[in-house]
């Protein structure tokens, strides 16, 4: 991987200690206990934790609201919905 910029680095900590940042941040690592504590996920399987509804759109942490999927495809969702991201669909 490409070294970052000390411009994009710089940009990334601020980016990432913004209070709105921090509390998704808190937020989806609340989930992520929640799964943990109901054996669906584990430390270093790979998988991640999703919210059906996304926390920006008013998604919340319950059972109901959250998944467990491979990572690859949740990481591949923002390639295809980039432009919930503001990012143009390629």
């Amino acid at each position: 991987m490409p070294k970052s910029s000390p411009e994009k680095l710089a940009y990334n900590k601020k980016y990432e200690s913004s209070p709105k940042e921090v509390k998704l941040r808190e937020e989806r690592n609340k989930a992520r206990a929640l799964e943990m504590k109901a054996g669906k996920v584990k430390k270093g399987d790979n998988k991640e934790v999703d919210h059906i509804k996304m926390l920006d759109a008013g998604g919340k942490n319950v059972a109901k609201n959250l998944r467990v999927v491979p990572k690859s495809t949740n990481r591949s969702w923002r390639d295809e919905h980039g432009n919930i991201y503001g990012k143009n669909k390629k």
